[in-house]
């Protein structure tokens, strides 16, 4: 893989869990990360000078735009844009408030939206065009399978997607290419605690981890990568592979 280095990165719902495994990559590779979370992540993760913190919620739309349009005062611009902020609320379809199904879109999906476009803006004022730009956006298996009283999750990713493909064809004149990736099961706590059949029932025959979705983030922002472009990669171990009848 090369190296990150020089590249401006920002990433939504980096404290924790997937976006915290593409904060460290990044910055490993060399490359300056901003990231925005409504939860603090822990003093040591703090501990690097590439890594620079925000507390947002992202539904709040003047915080993240905020936070975006002080990175372009301070940076210039941005190289790469990583949404990977998502919750996940199950409940039953008839015990599931419409206020709730709005919450998990208002998370998952609008900030997709939001940042993207006032990357747009951001680069239609810029002269002369940057000639590299990526976006990627972390949606889930759970775009094309479900499981009970999954509607708000699914529908939020099932938009990540859709989005995706649209706006890498409204960015395709500012040099930023848009792909996304599909997860499955990746264990973001105690990957200890997983049984062997937790394992064994994947083709690759393990469950995934962060580092996984991390090293295809740094795949896609290879400069020699553009030619991939308005696509989604699924990273779930084989198992969306799998007939599977009860």
């Amino acid at each position: 893989m090369k190296t990150m280095s020089g590249k401006r990165v920002f990433v939504t719902g980096g404290s924790q869990g997937i976006g915290r495994g593409i904060v460290e990559a990044f910055v490993s590779a060399g490359a300056k990360v901003a990231f925005c979370d409504i939860n603090e992540p822990d003093s040591s993760f703090l501990s690097s000078e590439n890594s620079l913190f925000y507390k947002v919620d992202v539904t709040d739309e003047k915080a993240l735009t905020g936070v975006m349009k002080k990175l372009f005062t301070d940076w210039g611009d941005i190289d790469i844009l990583i949404n990977n902020v998502g919750i996940s609320e199950f409940s039953p379809l008839t015990e599931t408030p419409v206020q709730q199904f709005d919450r998990v879109i208002a998370t998952n999906l609008r900030p997709v939206f939001i940042t993207s476009r006032l990357w747009a803006l951001h680069r239609s004022e810029m002269e002369p065009l940057p000639r590299y730009g990526r976006i990627i956006n972390i949606a889930s298996t759970r775009f094309m399978m479900s499981e009970l009283g999954s509607e708000g999750y699914a529908a939020s990713k099932g938009g990540i997607v859709s989005l995706t493909h649209a706006l890498a064809l409204s960015l395709s004149k500012t040099h930023i290419t848009v792909n996304c990736i599909s997860p499955g099961w990746i264990e973001t706590k105690d990957y200890d605690s997983l049984t062997v059949p937790d394992h064994d029932q994947h083709p690759s025959g393990r469950v995934g981890t962060p580092q996984d979705i991390a090293r295809a983030c740094l795949f896609f922002c290879d400069p020699d990568n553009n030619f991939i472009n308005g696509q989604n990669m699924v990273i779930d171990g084989g198992m969306t592979k799998k007939m599977i009848y009860v």
